[in-house]
């Protein structure tokens, strides 16, 4: 560890494929050493629908990445979204093993497996279970019950859920192109590790991760995760309208949304005379290169009358959203938008009009090495990835799929007791096992 380890993290989304490899110092501190982001194909909605485009799409992402680094890719940490994400609220109750000693990390663990012992349908899997407080003999809000005394330990989880067969198919991508996928995370939570400060969290914070075909909300409050969803609309919807409107390729109306995005509205454009704001008001387009003959358009026709209503129906869908967690009254830190999409010209200001509450645009930060083009809200996944990584036990590092229902994804304090040590061991026991027996398999 004094060496620091590599993280990997791989963002498999509709309209990009991002690999972040970097290493990580004993502080945690994260220095990024390869950047590669490629156009996706065979992903919609954040699910593999032709699982050999996506292949191509991952297998260039990770080659560019290596190049970068210097470092051959073997196991990855891999976002995962699509509407299929679902959540619920589940608590667990166990009796202390010592009733008069302390509560210990095998206590916290045996906790965490009742919340998670809970029924769903056989096409799911669970995806994070996610403590949100503690109970120790009925005094409530406790954080971390580690050490302190008492007969009864109770706690709060926040659970995600995804499709076995999303997931699979997810693993079976990554395999194809020789990497092991170590864990899977929720995108949303993902965003949330790279984008949101503790003090927003202990307030209460909405996160929105407005990607290309989804949009993530993770809802913050008292320091946890307590409401997850995924909206099926995105960033792309905009550049449909575009299209629709302005009756150009769906290319054409993507360059027009990311020029207009990097151009600002004048200042001082109210104060002009009718002729200024005419020549202020149009976009000279002729620099783009675009296909269809159009030069000049019209940017309030553009803002106002195409983009701001798709906007004002993305933050509808996310208010009913909050409305559906119950928890719309307990996040005063107000909401943070990240994603690509938070490039969208005029995202804040439709956001608070329609759901009247703080808004600021997140970004990664508090990163080292190559960080130029990851400081962007469109890499907030990607880095999430690498610190979810970088908080997981050195254990942990052979998880695989085949694993996660065995409580590797808990939250668990590096050097997690007995209990871990053991499965560790256990677990290269058997390797060790079946290797003998294959030896003696060809042995007269």
């Amino acid at each position: 560890m004094k060496e620091g380890k590599i993280v990997v993290g791989v963002d498999i989304g509709t309209s990009k494929v991002v690999t972040l490899i970097a290493k990580v110092d004993e502080d945690k501190n994260i220095n990024i050493l390869g950047v590669s982001e490629t156009a996706s194909v065979g992903i919609r909605k954040g699910q593999i629908v032709d699982i050999e485009e996506a292949v191509s799409s991952i297998n260039k992402s990770l080659e560019a990445a290596e190049r970068m680094a210097g470092y051959s890719v073997s196991n990855a940490v891999i976002s995962i979204g699509g509407s299929h994400i679902e959540c619920f609220n589940s608590k667990g109750v166990v009796a202390v093993a010592n009733p008069q000693g302390e509560i210990n990390q095998s206590d916290v663990e045996r906790v965490i497996e009742a919340a998670r012992a809970v029924s769903i349908p056989s096409s799911k899997e669970i995806l994070h279970v996610l403590p949100r407080s503690y109970s120790v003999d009925g005094q409530e809000g406790i954080k971390d019950p580690t050490g302190m005394t008492g007969v009864r330990l109770e706690v709060e989880t926040h659970i995600i859920t995804a499709s076995a067969t999303a997931l699979r198919n997810m693993e079976k991508a990554l395999s194809e192109v020789g990497v092991s996928t170590k864990a899977f995370v929720f995108s949303g939570y993902a965003s949330s590790l790279s984008i949101l400060s503790d003090t927003e969290k202990e307030l209460g914070v909405i996160l929105i991760d407005i990607g290309a075909g989804t949009t993530d909300v993770s809802i913050y409050v008292e320091g946890a995760v307590s409401y997850s969803s995924v909206l099926p609309i995105g960033a792309r919807h905009v550049t449909n309208d575009l299209a629709i409107g302005l009756r150009v390729s769906l290319e054409s109306a993507e360059k027009i949304k990311l020029f207009l995005s990097r151009t600002p509205k004048p200042v001082s454009y109210f104060e002009r005379n009718d002729e200024e704001r005419k020549n202020s008001d149009e976009l000279d387009l002729s620099r783009l290169g675009l296909s269809e003959d159009i030069k000049k358009v019209s940017r309030k026709t553009i803002t106002e009358g195409i983009i701001r209503p798709r906007l004002n129906e993305i933050f509808e869908m996310v208010g009913s959203e909050i409305r559906k967690s119950g928890f719309g009254g307990q996040t005063p830190a107000g909401l943070v938008i990240t994603g690509g999409g938070a490039k969208t010209v005029g995202i804040s200001e439709s956001a608070k009009r329609v759901l009247a509450m703080p808004v600021r645009i997140g970004y990664p930060t508090e990163l080292k090495g190559i960080v130029e083009e990851v400081q962007n809200s469109s890499f907030a996944t990607s880095v999430g990835l690498l610190r979810y990584d970088a908080n997981v036990n050195t254990e942990e590092e052979g998880f695989n799929l085949s694993s996660f229902n065995l409580g590797k994804f808990l939250p668990f304090k590096k050097g997690s007791g007995p209990k871990a040590k053991n499965s560790a061991s256990g677990g290269s026991g058997k390797m060790a096992k079946k290797a003998i027996d294959f030896i003696k398999s060809f042995l007269p």
